[in-house]
């Protein structure tokens, strides 16, 4: 591998009312990644790399209408981030294993549900695989404050919370990186719209899924009463003859980016199952 492969290049993939950027780099098995809403790929800076480092083709994906991506999109969610992945892998040439944060998590489920044959695993990190239960009108109170023009501001002030526990080095400058990020035009907008989403198909849809999985769940994961009664209800939606089954790894000190906030413990795991996965003759993953 040379240090070509190793570098991550931005490109863009034509999904017709707009761009979808990713970053690319190594060779070798395919790798997708996908961030959570109000996020951007770089979540993944102490992942991709380690990754790419031991042989793997890892595409980060943006999210439609965040960072690098168009923000002229129609429609944005759980669904819409799908076939965005779907379309990605199609073009890089799959099967991949898809490794999804937060809402991508959900995404990431319905890409094993509706093509199986790009799957060969899921990483699911902090994930959204059904709507929890809320009160009407906390519902009601989040989807005012994730309303424009104020839903930037809100949201910068609301990220450290959900990094519970002990936070990257690096986190002062990464979150100055989102705030920037969502102050580019269209930005807001978009993710003011991507807050509506609703991961009711992939709740629906996760049963069906014969790809194996690895959860990977913060113990301090602020979006879930009980991280671990959630992590473990994911973990019996993969249990069952002809299903791939699923591992879980809960992070301690870390809220809904164990990824960045525990990558000492996190990325081993991810490289240990993405290792583990089976690989056809011409060199990719086989089929799950």
């Amino acid at each position: 591998m040379n240090a070509t492969d190793r570098t991550s290049i931005l490109r863009h993939l034509d999904r017709g009312e707009g761009r979808l950027a990713y970053g690319l780099a190594g060779s070798g098995p395919l790798v997708v990644t996908s961030p959570g809403m109000g996020d951007l790929r770089s979540t993944w800076r102490a992942l991709s790399p380690q990754l790419v480092e031991a042989g793997f083709r890892v595409a980060d994906a943006e999210l439609r209408g965040h960072g690098d991506s168009d923000a002229g999109f129609s429609s944005y969610g759980d669904s819409e981030t799908a076939d965005d992945l779907i379309a990605l892998i199609d073009e890089l040439g799959g099967p991949a294993v898809i490794v999804g944060n937060s809402m991508s998590a959900g995404s990431a489920v319905l890409v094993a549900a509706r093509r199986p044959e790009l799957v060969a695993g899921l990483v699911l990190v902090g994930p959204f695989v059904r709507n929890p239960p809320m009160n009407p009108l906390l519902a009601g109170l989040f989807r005012a404050m994730m309303a424009r023009p104020w839903a930037a501001p809100v949201w910068n002030a609301y990220l450290p919370s959900l990094y519970a526990g002990q936070k990257p080095a690096d986190f002062a400058e990464y979150r100055a990186s989102v705030r920037e990020a969502m102050r580019r035009p269209g930005r807001t907008a978009a993710f003011s719209r991507t807050t509506h989403t609703s991961h009711a198909e992939a709740e629906q849809r996760v049963g069906s899924v014969v790809a194996p999985a690895l959860v990977v769940m913060g113990e301090r994961d602020p979006d879930f009463r009980d991280p671990a009664g959630e992590a473990h209800w994911i973990e019996a939606q993969f249990s069952g003859a002809g299903r791939g089954g699923a591992e879980i790894v809960m992070v301690p000190d870390a809220g809904h980016y164990p990824h960045a906030q525990r990558p000492e413990i996190v990325t081993p795991a991810v490289l240990a199952f993405v290792s583990g996965l089976p690989i056809a003759a011409d060199g990719g993953f086989a089929r799950a």
